[in-house]
């Protein structure tokens, strides 16, 4: 039986938690992303964290075993910089409330980064980092109440460590949302397009598969853009959300972790996973009957 990987001509992964958790990385990533150029795959990395540059990422990567320069590397820092260069003038004011990666990117598509809502920002933007406060969180608020319009760089809630869960930039988003409940940001990481098109856009993809371990955003973000994805278990999301998925966060393959790539889809075997991708199947199969039946209801 062929390969997952034998049926398209592009692998572009998440990171954490797919690629690496915290600084450690998955075991046998390495050797899988090798043996996935060797069979002429072209691959990429996609992340939503904003907090670091695609050099300081390919960097890490380099010091995992993984051959990767910052053309490889597409995060949500770019993307959002590029929705925002869109809509302003060069040279507008934006409150970034970030690491200096993001600000960065702001300064690179032309707009000027500013600290306060005192410097009449036209937008703000709030990516993660690990140093921000309750006051630039604030501060942030104070400027979309004044009339700039909020971005966000991804709606993640958690970011997987070795140690466990972490708190991510969806959950300060929903701190904020708190007292602007009226207000929504603009976000354009997974599952929004612009980070997954401009990561296929500079692939050259024809035919790709994304490989994540978030089903709401990795997953989806894969439907949104119409494109296959294949589901680890190496990350954020386990075996019960994949039973509760619903259709736009069902993964068209899944495995414990990317070396999946190399092996048949599971569901065909006798071994742990491949029971619970049966039951996932059939999982999905109840709910949807179910939701079909409670639509027939309601139209009678």
């Amino acid at each position: 039986m062929k390969a997952v990987i034998d049926a398209y001509d592009t692998a572009v992964f998440d990171l954490d938690g797919v690629i690496y958790l915290g600084e450690v990385a998955v075991p046998g990533v390495a050797e899988a992303i090798t043996a996935l150029r060797e069979r002429g795959v072209r691959v990429g990395f996609v992340t939503n964290n904003a907090a670091r540059s695609p050099q300081v990422v390919a960097d890490h990567l380099q010091d995992l075993g993984i051959d990767a320069t910052p053309d490889d590397v597409v995060t949500s820092a770019q993307a959002v910089a590029r929705l925002m260069s869109i809509r302003f003038a060069a040279g507008s004011p934006v409150l970034v409330a970030g690491t200096p990666a993001l600000e960065a990117e702001i300064r690179a598509v032309g707009l000027t980064p500013v600290a306060s809502s005192k410097d009449h920002p036209v937008a703000v933007v709030v990516g993660y980092a690990p140093q921000l406060r309750w006051s630039d969180l604030n501060d942030a608020c104070f400027a979309v109440q004044a009339g700039a319009v909020w971005y966000g760089c991804n709606p993640d809630r958690t970011r997987p460590q070795v140690e466990g869960q972490a708190i991510g930039l969806g959950a300060m988003l929903d701190t904020m949302r708190v007292t602007m409940p009226e207000q929504e940001p603009i976000l354009a990481g997974k599952p929004r397009r612009p980070l997954l098109d401009e990561t296929l856009r500079r692939l050259g993809a024809a035919h790709p598969i994304f490989v994540g371990d978030r089903l709401d955003t990795d997953i989806e973000g894969a439907h949104v853009v119409g494109i296959d994805s294949l589901f680890v278990l190496s990350g954020s999301h386990g075996s019960e959300d994949l039973l509760a998925a619903p259709p736009e966060r069902r993964p068209t393959y899944m495995a414990a972790d990317i070396s999946g790539l190399l092996h048949p889809p599971v569901g065909t075997g006798d071994g742990p996973l491949d029971e619970l991708w049966r039951s996932a199947v059939a999982a999905w199969q109840d709910a949807d009957r179910a939701r079909g039946t409670i639509e027939e209801a309601q139209q009678l």
